[in-house]
């Protein structure tokens, strides 16, 4: 399974050894056999690697390897390294691109686009990003994110809906599911599509690896989408990546009155690409690609819908309201809209939220 990235592993492992070093060895050396059996005084040439990690490699730390090794046969994780031709292409492309991937399952060989935003999605966004991530992913164009709460997980269903291809990239080790509660999509991933992580085994989640794990989101796709960011965060720290790396950088507009919607609301000030659906994205980025299959439309379903059902369907949008608030509204006893809303949520045109809310779709 390592052949011939064991060697680029035991480095890997040697702590303060960092991507630019492991560039600069092999640059050096020829290969990482060749550097793990130079001397002190050869590795000192140039000054090029730092002195403490010129120590550090004089005495590895073979248990660790032994036992990162044993981990990674255990969960089946293959190692890619930079030199190798399964490399995908576009993340050779950026400026630092990793040395060495670490992954699970298998690589989707076709073109990616990028999904990121907010761990505190409003329910619309969710529901929107599900749909456009499923869009996408039914024209055959794998979704790449980051296995977060929010946006990144509601993308990476989005493209499961469809039984399409999906990465999603961890700031953390490989063997580390993240957040916990994705436990159940992570193993989902894993059966047909991958998780990777550039990140040893054992790294935990902390907030200084989640930039360097958003440059490879955004390095390995076409084009990324915010969908909701607060300003600062992580999502518009790829969509930055992404303009660096020469992606197309695309934004959801919001409400100026949610927090989540200043971010995306900034990037289209500043010439980001607007989008309401997925045809905003496939229009720009893969023009030809033949049209594909449309969803079915809120006239086809409401044509489906006798006279009560239809005014409490056509009062529903994305914005939740109240069980009560649709009754007066809808002039129905408490009992009747409970009963059409239960019908309706399980035809798929509404959505029940915690303490009796309702929007319009479905959700992650």
């Amino acid at each position: 399974m390592f052949h011939h990235n064991e060697d680029l592993l035991r480095l890997h492992l040697v702590p303060g050894l960092g991507r630019n070093s492991l560039f600069k060895l092999r640059e050096r050396f020829g290969s990482f056999a060749a550097a793990l059996t130079a001397t002190p005084a050869q590795l000192q040439q140039r000054g090029e690697i730092p002195p403490a990690v010129i120590a550090a490699l004089g005495h590895l730390d073979e248990e660790r390897f032994r036992q990162a090794r044993r981990q990674m046969e255990q969960l089946e994780v293959r190692l890619i390294s930079y030199w190798d031709d399964e490399y995908p292409a576009p993340l050779k492309q950026i400026h630092d691109p990793p040395a060495l991937l670490y992954l699970r399952g298998r690589l989707p060989e076709n073109d990616a686009f990028a999904i990121v935003g907010s761990r505190l999605a409003t329910a619309g966004g969710l529901q929107l990003t599900r749909e456009i991530a499923s869009q996408i992913a039914s024209r055959g164009i794998t979704i790449v994110s980051g296995l977060a709460r929010g946006i990144d997980t509601a993308a990476h269903l989005g493209a499961l809906d469809e039984k399409g291809a999906t990465i999603a990239v961890l700031g953390c080790g490989i063997d580390r599911v993240y957040p916990p509660e994705n436990g159940r999509l992570f193993h989902r991933i894993l059966e047909k599509n991958a998780i990777i992580s550039e990140f040893p085994p054992g790294t935990p989640p902390l907030a200084g690896h989640f930039p360097g794990r958003n440059r490879i989101i955004s390095g390995l796709s076409r084009g990324v989408l915010v969908v909701e960011a607060a300003s600062g965060s992580g999502s518009l720290i790829t969509s930055e990546f992404a303009l660096e790396q020469g992606r197309e950088v695309f934004a959801v507009p919001g409400s100026v009155k949610h927090r989540t919607s200043s971010g995306p609301n900034q990037l289209l000030k500043e010439g980001a690409v607007l989008v309401t659906d997925a045809d905003d994205i496939l229009h720009l980025l893969w023009p030809k690609l033949p049209a594909g299959k449309q969803q079915k439309s809120d006239t086809e379903f409401i044509k489906g819908l006798d006279i009560r059902q239809r005014s409490v369907y056509q009062l529903l949008d994305t914005d939740p309201q109240h069980i009560d608030e649709i009754g007066r509204k809808c002039n129905l006893t408490p009992m009747d809209v409970s009963a059409i809303l239960l019908d309706l949520e399980l035809q798929g045109g509404v959505q029940a939220l915690p303490g009796r809310y309702y929007i319009r779709g479905q959700l992650p």
